[in-house]
């Protein structure tokens, strides 16, 4: 059942009282809340699917109306004329959210400066980031005039686009939001960060022809590597390998298949997020997914390829598609070794569409397949974890980082990644998601956000995570993202507030990503 007009039409009370505005059926449609679970449209659904079943409808009182717009109701102020009216509608909840945010990064640049002066981080120039402190002007002009465009033209293609277009076009505005933030160091610096002598592809002479002889000896021989290799799996050094052994040599071509792969994870997660919280949700959600600070790593760094393998994973689940997603998922742990707690965001998928037993075979039978082949070629998982760990307190390096520092620090990066609007929403949202913990089923853009960070919050406790979380957090920095789908549309001071902040990290951070 959906809900309709007749069922609700409560109005919004603002933090002082008075009435923000009135929540009709279309605005609960967009918050995500009260929404059942749906199939998207000519995906093509199998025998599974038939049998299959929905999410519990939840019916909206009037009563609970009135605080279904907690988690943007301080948002919903903001009307989306532009950075001005943004500034003068900020609520309470919003203002303590970027507050935090703002504190948290800069007190972390600034710890982070002491103790590198005080010989107690050397590992990095600019803690907590693995980057260099550095300033652009005139170069960031392609980026600036990019940002224009884009905050211009985005939420109104969301209005009237067929919706496979703009995941077409938002697929390209993302790819191009993280060439065009690249390019400020030169067009050499889409590919420079792969050329590195620590990066995968000055490992690839080790395989020569053989890449299975290698595969069987990589953790004997583990020491030998450059450090990227050494730290993941076999799996990322496999990828280069075989791109240059189909003709696709240098690592350019590599740098190309990153990106493009990168930027399709905004489809990946506005796909998931329209199966499960309806299409306004993921069409409000879409600009900020392409427009996004974390693009700065998108180009060039492997782990966007990692994200662009867990976002379709969850998003073939979500389709009803449980070969290719368990696949995906399965080849996560062989990726990197840090992307297991990732597979808490498909567990949200699969917690909400309730599967059935079929479903569930086929989607086991996917993710065994890649486990299967390294265990069969010679490489044993857990052997793999033992020995990286033992490289890494052995080399010292990340293992010398502070964790009390980085345990702080990490998460303060995470703010970088998201940028202010995500820290805007969040205080409201969490109210949101403690109000209506009895009934989560219809929270799923805050479910999906909540498992990403259970997950971050899980490595970053564990300690294995300390310092360039700018690039191993884009897997599960790209979920909390959606969160901004409760702004109201067309939110164009927010997402220029995101552009912005995606500008001037690039102005004055050189990462070597």
């Amino acid at each position: 059942m959906r809900t309709t007009e007749s069922d609700v039409g409560a109005s919004v009370a603002g933090h002082d009282g008075s009435v923000v505005g009135t929540v009709s059926a279309g605005d609960v449609e967009a918050s995500g809340l009260g929404t059942s679970v749906s199939h998207a449209s000519g995906s093509g659904t199998s025998d599974a699917d038939a049998s299959s079943t929905r999410v519990s409808d939840t019916r909206v009182s009037d009563t609970r109306v009135s605080g279904a717009k907690a988690c943007s109701a301080g948002a919903l102020a903001e009307g989306g004329f532009g950075v001005g009216g943004l500034v003068r509608s900020l609520r309470p909840g919003g203002r303590w959210g970027l507050g935090v945010w703002a504190g948290v990064i800069v007190g972390a640049f600034v710890v982070g400066e002491v103790m590198r002066r005080a010989g107690l981080a050397t590992e990095d120039a600019l803690p907590p980031l693995h980057a260099k402190a550095r300033l652009l002007t005139w170069q960031m002009a392609p980026a600036v005039g990019y940002a224009v465009v884009a905050v211009g033209v985005l939420p109104v293609l969301v209005r009237v686009m067929p919706w496979r277009s703009l995941l077409a076009v938002s697929w390209g505005a993302a790819a191009g939001w993280a060439v065009a933030l690249a390019v400020s160091d030169g067009p050499g610096a889409l590919a420079r960060p792969l050329d590195a002598p620590t990066e995968y592809p000055a490992g690839l002479a080790a395989i020569g022809g053989h890449p299975l002889r290698w595969l069987r000896t990589f953790t004997h021989d583990l020491n030998a590597y450059p450090t990227h290799v050494r730290g993941h799996p076999p799996l990322p050094t496999l990828l280069f390998w075989a791109l240059d052994a189909v003709g696709l040599h240098g690592t350019l071509w590599a740098a190309s298949l990153i990106i493009v792969a990168g930027a399709s994870s905004a489809v990946a997660i506005a796909v998931t997020v329209r199966v499960l919280a309806g299409e306004r949700v993921a069409r409000r959600a879409l600009p900020f997914l392409a427009l996004s600070p974390l693009s700065l790593w998108i180009a060039t760094s492997m782990d966007a390829f990692f994200l662009a393998v867990g976002a379709w994973g969850v998003a073939f689940l979500a389709l009803r598609r449980p070969l290719t997603g368990g696949l995906l998922l399965g080849a996560l742990p062989f990726l990197s070794y840090g992307l297991l707690p990732l597979l808490a965001v498909p567990s949200v998928v699969l917690w909400m569409t309730r599967p059935p037993v079929r479903f569930w075979l086929v989607m086991a039978l996917g993710f065994a397949v890649v486990p299967t082949a390294f265990t069969l070629g010679g490489f044993w998982w857990p052997n793999g974890v033992h020995a990286t760990l033992d490289t890494y307190l052995v080399s010292g390096g990340s293992a010398r980082r502070s964790y009390s520092y980085f345990l702080v620090a990490d998460l303060a990066v995470l703010g970088i990644l998201t940028g202010p609007a995500i820290a805007y929403v969040l205080p409201s949202c969490i109210k949101r998601g403690v109000a209506t913990r009895r009934e989560l089923r219809t929270e799923p853009v805050l479910l999906l956000a909540a498992a990403a960070a259970v997950a971050v919050l899980s490595l970053d406790v564990a300690g294995v995570t300390k310092g360039e979380v700018e690039r191993i957090w884009l897997p599960f920095a790209a979920w909390l993202l959606p969160m901004a789908s409760v702004l109201r549309a067309p939110a164009r001071g927010w997402l220029a507030a995101q552009a912005v902040t995606a500008i001037l990290v690039q102005a004055l951070v050189l990462s070597e990503w």
